[in-house]
């Protein structure tokens, strides 16, 4: 029997990055990369049985250095790239990597190793992104719904598009762009748009959003100031091509239509402290997740601003006389928006928060102190939007 209780796992390392496995779609995961000065870094892979609300996990060592961000392929279960720091000679690098998993822990389990202490394995290094000539990497994004071959990579003010070949042994330098203008420019985040046949990125750095075509490596549109403070994340909404999300230091959630970018659209103020994390729900738009240095996850129902602002619309056909009258009386009115569910199961500030790739209507949340929470939609809501 489903419950709405979260399951929370503690990893005993500190920890920034988080993501589902995003080609599996039958079995719920989610890998959590470590920050650990002292010791061997891990990626703990973590399955979620929701049957039995349990979590597996296996750990891969990855001994490179700390993780700061962890992506993984669309098209290929056991292919992950990392952003991690490596220090030589008293300077820290932050350098990128696309790795492979062994190939038994592709795919997603139940069945958790019998000794725990031994389960131990190793990434299978497949190719460094090079950024001698570029400087220190903040995220790697892979092409959405591709093949698993287009990644693009931002390092300080660098746009770099590359092609993985031979089996993503070598990653092929394809294009790139730089930001120019005063100052240490420095990109903070990027999201790769679902739409417009995935040519388009945007891109976060400061207080500004920022909007590239990957075809012509040109900016299409600049959201200056989107945020009084630095801009942590975006997401694109995956049912509205012009629509973006994006969060800060400002303790705002903004939404804007990149056709018209003078005024957001929305703005969500429910946070208290920094918003590192914003995430569109993948299947129903209007449910919104963010993650904050205020210790909490919010899960907000904007529904005005979703692919669906009436609610779900029923058939004609499916209505008698009576509810005929009743639904046009509701049609005219769009539902409001509103926070749906405020989750305080951490303790430290919450640096990544995920829809599962393979069930809508589960999360995961991660905090600094390594402890990683599962969390359902509230049943009632599921059913509202359901039925």
């Amino acid at each position: 029997m489903e419950d709405d209780a979260p399951v929370i796992y503690g990893l005993e390392f500190q920890a920034r990055a988080l993501t589902p496995q995003t080609a599996e779609t039958d079995a719920i995961r989610f890998l959590v990369g470590t920050q650990s000065l002292r010791y061997d870094n891990q990626i703990h892979i973590i399955d979620f049985d929701d049957e039995n609300n349990i979590i597996n996990k296996n750990v891969l060592l990855h001994q490179v250095g700390e993780i700061w961000h962890i992506s993984t392929s669309p098209a290929d279960k056991g292919v992950l790239a990392t952003c991690y720091n490596k220090t030589s000679d008293t300077k820290v690098m932050t350098c990128a990597a696309v790795w492979r998993m062994p190939k038994e822990l592709e795919s997603g389990s139940h069945e958790s190793p019998d000794d725990s202490s031994s389960n131990t394995q190793t990434l299978e290094l497949l190719c460094h992104l090079d950024n001698t000539a570029h400087g220190n990497m903040a995220c790697v994004m892979w092409e959405p719904m591709g093949d698993g071959k287009k990644i693009i990579s931002l390092a300080d003010n660098n746009i770099l598009l590359w092609d993985l070949q031979e089996s993503s042994a070598k990653a092929v330098l394809s294009s790139s762009a730089a930001l120019e203008g005063k100052g240490q420019l420095k990109f903070t985040s990027g999201r790769w748009s679902p739409h417009h046949n995935c040519t388009q990125i945007a891109t976060a750095n400061d207080t500004t959003v920022r909007g590239w075509d990957t075809r012509s490596m040109r900016q299409i549109y600049c959201i200056e100031n989107a945020h009084g403070q630095l801009v942590r994340d975006l997401d694109f909404n995956p049912n509205k091509q012009y629509y973006l999300a994006s969060c800060g230091d400002d303790c705002k959630v903004k939404f804007w239509d990149t056709r018209n970018v003078t005024e957001p659209v929305k703005t969500l103020e429910e946070h208290s402290h920094w918003v590192w994390n914003v995430r569109y729900n993948h299947s129903h738009d209007q449910l919104i997740l963010t993650g904050s240095s205020d210790s909490r996850v919010i899960l907000s129902n904007m529904v005005s601003i979703s692919s669906e602002p009436f609610g779900h619309m029923v058939d004609d056909d499916e209505l008698s006389d009576q509810e005929d009258q009743h639904q046009e009386e509701k049609i005219k009115e769009p539902l409001q928006d509103s926070v749906i569910a405020t989750y305080e199961e951490h303790e430290d500030s919450v640096y990544a928060v995920e829809w599962s790739s393979a069930d809508p209507w589960l999360f995961a949340s991660l905090s600094y102190d390594g402890r990683l929470v599962i969390n359902r939609v509230p049943r009632a809501l599921k059913y509202h939007i359901l039925l």
